[in-house]
């Protein structure tokens, strides 16, 4: 009966637009029963507050919710030019030339390796967790299972929302950049209004950029790659002449003095740049579709940032040695330096390089982000139609539909100061979160652990955020005085030795992990909240602000949906199907 309901449900349309694809659960059949779901908020937000998804259940009952299953076609090469696909875009060739003035002169290389370290801590926890639970949610996937559909909700609709608002950005950067290959003024290719200030310049170059992308990645996962390889190749000839031309032209009084702004303005810096290593995420969310995830991902994810994280390095002092940081053009760094060395035409190879940087940052960026929305539907936090698999493509089309006409109206109408405004603090507070959710999977495993080693999990913890926070606090306040950080640095590593030394770890990875646990994880906790500690009030303020608006939409729709999703599992599933002792909704 079980295989013939199964055949029926694949018999079905992909092409389907009933009110049971977008609300299928029993709380909104009718406004009596959603008036019912309401008034029982408060036990269900309990409820989704202490229970835990499993592996199991992911790698299942979850996705199988897409109907179709995602065609497994890559390997780590695919998987390493992915890598460098989505990372490397505009932000080395704008970044760069602009807080090497602004904040870090020549130290502009010491940013790079600052953020670049993090960035790699996270990528080993991400790495990790992505060759234990395969699936398309990345981030949203791991912490439901070890923090909980809450916390999942709340990091990973930022994250999704920064990824829109980053999308339609650097939509807005390749018209510039297209409008200056062709001698033509930035703005020249938008069509002016009469609308408000920051929404008169019209771009409908973006719109047919982000489309075209999106387009690619509905049709086949494996096409997507093959022009990911054609375009990331030619961007990295670009960047080899970029990195080679700068310093035959290098000139080493120019790296004097090196500190200009001291520590302060590198560590300011480091937390700017770091978003020009953005996008490696997108990587774990193409899991269900690597041939071999406990090979791939791992050397794909760190190979990939490894090699990005040099040229980075080697870019930005190849800058620092071509000029003068005082000299240095904010807005077309590179292009000015070559200029001014005799190199006139290069700023047309620079120019051709970002474009090329941008398209594939477009093209991973589609393809990623419409597999987390995927998973995201699976679980029901947003109306289930957007998790279905195309039986052909073996690709989300719903959820790459719903992205793009997202994307595209924000590209279309906003302009590039207003999206740089929106942009936020989420990557650097998910990651910090997928940190927590690392130590939380190695040492806690539910039904398992003694409640006295859980509550020495939970001080511990606590003492390595609040720890690391003080330091972030006492920089930002204080960054010439030293008393604060003998508080706060012993209390890190006396938090972090607490773990190590009075806690046995529950589980340890079957394949491949996470090294130095908890030393590795606890460090990549610290450096995401000294960075986040660097960022202006205003982007917290937007953080709260749409964490705001998140939590609404969760207590009114996701948190009600998601109820009635795990409840309707948990009479399935047998009880005694379970990771290290634990059902779907087993509370900690």
């Amino acid at each position: 009966m079980e295989g013939d309901a199964d055949e029926r449900i694949h018999r079905r349309s992909y092409w389907r637009w009933s009110k049971d694809d977008f609300l299928p659960q029993e709380s909104f059949k009718n406004w009596a029963t959603y008036r019912s779901a309401l008034s029982q908020t408060f036990f269900r937000m309990k409820d989704r507050l202490l229970s835990r998804s499993c592996d199991a259940s992911e790698l299942g009952e979850v996705r199988k919710q897409s109907e179709n299953d995602m065609k497994r076609c890559l390997n780590w090469w695919d998987l390493t030019w992915f890598g460098f696909g989505s990372v490397i875009g505009a932000g080395i060739f704008v970044l760069t030339g602009q807080e090497a003035h602004d904040h870090a002169g020549p130290a502009i290389v010491l940013s790079y390796v600052a953020s670049g370290l993090s960035a790699m801590l996270s990528v080993f926890c991400y790495t990790e967790f992505a060759v234990e639970i395969p699936v398309a949610g990345g981030s949203f996937a791991y912490l439901r299972v070890e923090l909980g559909d809450f916390a999942a909700f709340i990091t990973a609709a930022n994250l999704l929302l920064e990824s829109v608002v980053g999308g339609a950005a650097v939509a807005r950067a390749w018209t510039s950049y297209f409008a200056t290959l062709i001698n033509r003024q930035p703005n020249s290719l938008r069509i002016k209004t009469n609308l408000a200030k920051d929404f008169s310049l019209l771009d409908p170059i973006a719109v047919v950029v982000l489309v075209a992308a999106s387009s690619i990645t509905m049709i086949s996962t494996r096409k997507t790659s093959y022009l990911n390889w054609i375009a990331s190749a030619i961007n990295t000839v670009v960047i080899l002449f970029v990195i080679i031309a700068g310093f035959a032209h290098a000139n080493t009084d120019n790296l004097t003095p090196f500190l200009p702004y001291g520590a302060e303005g590198v560590f300011r810096a480091a937390a700017i740049v770091y978003f020009a290593y953005g996008g490696f995420d997108n990587i774990a969310t193409m899991a269900e579709e690597t041939k071999n995830p406990s090979r791939d991902i791992p050397l794909g994810l760190l190979g990939s940032m490894s090699i990005i994280t040099v040229i980075y390095c080697l870019m930005a002092l190849s800058l620092g040695m071509m000029q003068k940081y005082t000299d240095i053009d904010r807005n077309a760094a590179y292009s000015i330096a070559f200029q001014n060395v005799g190199m006139k035409w290069a700023k047309y190879l620079v120019a051709l390089g970002a474009l090329k940087g941008m398209t594939t940052v477009l093209l991973v960026g589609a393809l990623g982000q419409a597999r987390y929305l995927t998973h995201i539907a699976r679980a029901h936090m947003i109306p289930p139609l957007f998790a279905l698999v195309h039986p052909i493509t073996g690709t989300p089309i719903y959820a790459g539909i719903f992205l793009t006409a997202s994307t595209a109206c924000m590209a279309f109408f906003s302009s590039l100061d207003v999206l740089s405004n929106l942009l936020s603090i989420s990557t650097l507070f998910i990651f910090m979160m997928m940190a927590v959710a690392l130590l939380v999977r190695r040492y806690y495993a539910r039904g398992v652990t003694p409640r006295s080693n859980l509550l020495k999990l939970i001080i511990f913890l606590i003492i390595i955020i609040a720890s690391s926070m003080g330091t972030s606090a006492f920089w930002g306040l204080r960054p010439n005085k030293w008393i604060g950080y003998t508080i706060t640095v012993p209390l890190w590593l006396l938090g972090t030795a607490g773990i190590a030394i009075f806690l046995p770890q529950q589980q340890t990875p079957k394949v491949w992990g996470v090294p130095l646990v908890p030393w590795l994880p606890s460090l990549s906790i610290a450096t995401n909240l000294f960075l986040m500690g660097s960022l202006p009030s205003s982007a917290f303020e937007r953080f709260g602000i749409c964490t705001l608006v998140m939590l609404i939409y969760y207590v009114f729709f996701g948190v009600h949906a998601t109820y009635d999703m795990a409840h309707q599992q948990h009479k399935l599933v047998d009880p005694s199907v379970h990771k290290n002792g634990n059902v779907e909704n087993e509370a900690p």
